[in-house]
């Protein structure tokens, strides 16, 4: 008998897709830390979608909720105008520290970035209507489906939100789960996908990314 090679999985799948693009030693540091204080990073693959969708908006003006130790903040800045400024809110000031260094090792020029400590939900009604191009989200589950009306308020026409973990764990798609985190992000996958202000997509990479388009 012959013996047939195994077909790689889904685990062999996403251990190549996340690894397509190799990360420098500045991704690499600044995951170190984000381990080390706690904070989960966004997988490679999330990281080169963000960047992606940095060049092809022409960002210039970003918002991020959830610093964490800047390695989403990487991506975006490598893929924004070189006059762009990124906006980055979060709660942990060791994060933004974090933040900073990984940008400082970056060469970003201290003026591209703006950080603000604080929560999300109160600093977002203090941007401006219709003066961003890119809305990403990484922050508190439960508090999502509250970023979708933010989001649309904040993006210009052809703009584009961008929410992490959506697919984190499966939980969407278990109707066991009942948990605050499931239901908020239920809640937030209908309100988006019916809203007609926005063309929606949930795309499998990393933990998973639902982004839409403000028409």
């Amino acid at each position: 008998m012959t013996s047939e090679t195994p077909t790689p999985g889904a685990a062999e799948l996403r251990e190549y897709v996340e690894g397509y693009l190799p990360e420098d030693d500045t991704l690499t540091g600044a995951r170190a830390r984000a381990s080390e204080l706690g904070c989960r990073p966004v997988e490679p693959s999330t990281g080169a979608a963000l960047r992606f969708l940095s060049v092809v908006l022409g960002a210039r003006a970003v918002v991020e909720v959830g610093t964490g130790a800047g390695v989403s903040g990487l991506y975006l800045l490598r893929g924004m105008a070189p006059d762009g400024v990124l906006t980055s809110i979060d709660v942990e000031p060791e994060h933004q520290r974090a933040a900073k260094r990984a940008f400082t090792e970056d060469s970003v020029p201290p003026g591209r970035t703006r950080l603000i400590m604080g929560r999300a939900l109160d600093v977002l009604p203090r941007l401006t209507d219709g003066g961003y191009d890119l809305l990403f989200v990484d922050a508190a589950r439960p508090e999502y489906p509250s970023y979708h009306e933010q989001g649309v308020r904040l993006l210009r026409p052809g703009g584009v939100m961008v929410f992490d973990n959506v697919l984190w764990q499966a939980k969407l798609i278990d109707p066991a789960r009942r948990d605050p985190e499931t239901t908020a992000l239920r809640e937030l996958a209908r309100a988006v996908r019916d809203d007609k202000r926005l063309v929606p997509v949930l795309l499998p990479l990393g933990e998973g990314l639902l982004a839409a388009a403000r028409v």
